[in-house]
């Protein structure tokens, strides 16, 4: 069976922005390694437009920064699913649009032969998280706080424990927090 990782960029105060972080060579090198170990990344409106807006252009016209490029060409593509109400179609290839989250349909994919199946946007970490999906969390925290802006698990109704599985860090002083769902016996 597949495993759903929901993996994440987040400051140390907890909020989740993109133009917040430093990713270098070796950060790249760890998210390229995280995208060959899946064949699908899942993701809301705003990440998706927000990474549909970069990474192609950069497959066509490569910056000449191998884990970059890189990293391009894997988001280009991997399947990519995408959650939007208000979304009507997407252009970037290799990517469905759905409008609704439905709990079958994810144990269905689940339970498909493939790879780990990867959730990258704060929206879809916190649906999946609450329904019990997310089998495991690979949280990037990085050395940087904003005091302010989108908290990763906003919205989370009922608690979650977690295990820690095991950390790594980065030159940069990034560190990424491995954990699992603990399962509550009934």
């Amino acid at each position: 069976m597949r495993k759903i990782i929901a993996a994440i960029n987040m400051t140390l105060d907890g909020f989740c922005d993109h133009t917040a972080m430093t990713a270098d060579d070796e950060m790249h090198q760890h998210y390229n390694e995280l995208l060959k170990s899946a064949d699908i990344m899942i993701w809301g409106r705003i990440t998706y437009q927000l990474m549909e807006r970069y990474w192609p252009s950069l497959v066509k016209e490569p910056s000449g920064n191998k884990p970059e490029d890189e990293f391009a060409v894997l988001a280009d593509n991997i399947q990519k699913i995408v959650y939007s109400r208000t979304l009507t179609n997407v252009d970037w290839k290799n990517t469905t649009l759905k409008h609704e989250i439905i709990e079958d349909e994810i144990l269905e994919l689940k339970q498909q032969t493939g790879k780990d199946i990867l959730v990258g946007s704060p929206s879809m970490i916190v649906a999946f998280t609450q329904l019990g999906l997310i089998d495991e969390y690979q949280i990037n925290v990085n050395p940087v706080i904003l005091g302010s802006g989108l908290p990763l698990f906003k919205n989370i109704r009922d608690r979650v424990d977690l295990r820690l599985l095991k950390t790594k860090t980065f030159n940069c002083g990034a560190e990424v927090l491995y954990y699992e769902p603990i399962k509550k016996s009934l």
